[in-house]
């Protein structure tokens, strides 16, 4: 019971620790002045969120209000973990980090995306079609929506994905 307690202290001190340093770094974000929601806004909000939810969790825990510790999962203990799996999947995502400089973000995000979900089983024909929207979506999303600027690479200058 004392090692669950300290577990869900530090539990908490982690979350609120993530929300610190979310706030801290988002001073760094240039932005404007004016009184237009800027790129600050979603980092302040999210530190915000993860500072209240981690002091809220260390108060449950001071108050007694423990997670209950589960019986049973659903976890075949018997099966090994898949590390080429997880090489394909760490590979892919070293990838993407490298690309996005070279190639810009819409390749870059398709390539991890493609990856990670034909790595983990899902149809190419299916997966790439699929990356290749997100991938695009997220970068019109960035760019117009929220007025940030993603890395366009070989699409710079191409009207809705150059921000």
């Amino acid at each position: 019971m004392i090692a669950a307690k300290i577990e869900e202290y530090a539990f908490g001190g982690l979350v609120a620790a993530v929300g610190v340093f979310t706030l801290v770094d988002a001073t760094t974000i240039a932005g404007r002045d004016d009184n237009v929601v800027g790129p600050r806004a979603f980092p302040y909000a999210v530190g915000i969120l993860l500072v209240v939810t981690g002091i809220a969790a260390i108060i449950a825990t001071a108050r007694g209000k423990l997670g209950q510790a589960e019986e049973a999962e659903d976890v075949d203990e018997n099966v090994r973990t898949d590390w080429l799996t997880v090489a394909k999947l760490v590979a892919v995502l070293i990838a993407h980090l490298v690309l996005i400089d070279l190639v810009g973000w819409p390749v870059a995000a398709a390539l991890l995306f493609f990856g990670a979900a034909w790595t983990l089983g899902a149809t190419w024909w299916r997966a790439l079609p699929i990356a290749v929207v997100l991938a695009l979506l997220v970068q019109v999303v960035f760019a117009y929506g929220l007025g940030l600027s993603l890395p366009a690479g070989i699409f710079e200058g191409v009207p809705f994905l150059d921000g």
